[in-house]
């Protein structure tokens, strides 16, 4: 989280409400755009704050909104096998096929 948001307080809170999506989705009650409201009282933040916390995670591919419900994605690790594919081969001038995954 430290490398998405800058300030400790926001990855914080970021971290927490990526726990509540994954909590609310295994709970079979997924959460829904529309508790914005809801959420930014428990966070004690403002709307701004809170879309901006959010739309960092969606940038990040951290979390996806799909039929206006907020789900975790499995973007950012893929994102990250990339990262980690270019870095040997790009790099570390190794061969693709020497990379343990």
């Amino acid at each position: 989280m430290r490398r998405v948001f800058q300030d400790n307080k926001t990855a914080d809170r970021g971290q927490k409400f990526l726990m509540m999506v994954e909590e609310r989705d295994k709970s079979g009650n997924p959460m829904r755009i529309e508790e914005w409201e809801t959420l930014i009282k428990e966070f004690g933040i403002g709307r701004s704050s809170f879309y901006a916390m959010r739309n960092k995670l969606l940038g990040a591919g951290l979390i996806r909104i799909q039929k206006k419900e907020i789900k975790l994605s499995g973007l950012f690790s893929l994102d990250l096998m990339d990262m980690s594919r270019w870095w040997w081969t790009a790099v570390l001038q190794k061969d693709e096929e020497s990379l343990k995954v």
